[in-house]
């Protein structure tokens, strides 16, 4: 296996921690292909020293894995953690008579490990993995056909060069959006959220709970009347989910003459009226 070779100036970190992990993992050596053999010889009878030797020595493979996931929601140290478990896996299930290398074996699990945890804790709502897995497809075929035509390719462009069906492609990509807390500021230098740049298609629960408080005191209020009369200010003014009506139209269906209607209307109102009169008064002598 080649050497790889870790340059800190690239990887854009500014953890002290993860800046002293990656050099003491660059002093590692690495395995030859007959070391690796008798070390997983040795893992197959229990032997855990060489279980931790096999991950130990192949702890830098998972940085360069990690790096190809970096600005999905994820640090690239919690990215190494991921990879660093599935590494652990592949190294307690490694099979060394099918002919291949270990590292070979395990950059599966390394990468699936690593997607399961973007999935999982990148998203308000956590996706199946082989949709992950579907959806990094298509952000590895879209960034080819830009720097290929220059700019942004079409769903049809990018259905054609993966060859499957342009309404997957949209539906894949209708689930790449993320979800935004409304607290979240726009910009590092403002302070207004998404909440209060967002507008309102509903009404604020403040506004609703006064339009329900008048509602039952509305209620209340139109019991001090007779039937009739209440009745006729429910029609009139389109209270209990009524439309309002004219008076002609409440003369027609109580069957009574416009002028009768008007005056159980005036009549209704006024008792309502010198309701709240007396309500205001008896509030006013108590306070005093």
């Amino acid at each position: 296996m080649r050497e790889l070779k870790i340059n800190c100036a690239i990887m854009g970190r500014d953890m002290e921690s993860l800046n002293r992990y990656l050099l003491e993992v660059g002093r590692i050596a690495l395995l030859t292909i007959e070391e690796e053999i008798q070390l997983t010889i040795k893992i197959r009878h229990g032997d855990q020293v060489a279980l931790d030797r096999l991950v130990k020595t192949n702890l830098r493979f998972v940085i360069s894995v990690a790096k190809k996931y970096q600005h999905r929601g994820l640090s690239l140290g919690d990215l190494i953690n991921e990879g660093n478990l599935g590494l652990i896996k592949a190294a307690s299930r490694f099979d060394d008579t099918k002919g291949f290398r270990f590292i070979s074996f395990a950059v599966w699990w390394i990468r699936q490990a690593i997607m399961l945890a973007i999935s999982q804790q990148t998203r308000v709502i956590r996706l199946p993995l082989n949709m992950i897995n579907s959806i990094t497809k298509i952000n590895g075929t879209i960034a080819c056909l830009e720097q290929r035509l220059e700019r942004l390719p079409t769903t049809d462009e990018i259905a054609g060069e993966m060859d499957i069906k342009t309404q997957q492609v949209a539906g894949y990509l209708s689930k790449v959006r993320r979800c935004m807390s409304l607290d979240e500021t726009m910009k590092p230098d403002f302070s207004n959220t998404l909440l209060e740049v967002t507008p309102a298609h509903q009404p604020y629960p403040d506004h609703l709970l006064i339009v329900d408080s008048d509602r039952i005191e509305a209620t209340q209020l139109l019991k001090i009347l007779t039937k009739r009369e209440e009745k006729v200010l429910s029609l009139f003014f389109g209270l209990k989910g009524m439309q309002p009506l004219s008076l002609d139209d409440i003369a027609l269906i109580f069957k009574l003459s416009r002028e009768r209607i008007r005056q159980l209307k005036d009549c209704g109102i006024k008792k309502l009226r010198l309701k709240l009169r007396k309500e205001k008064a008896a509030k006013r002598n108590g306070n005093l």
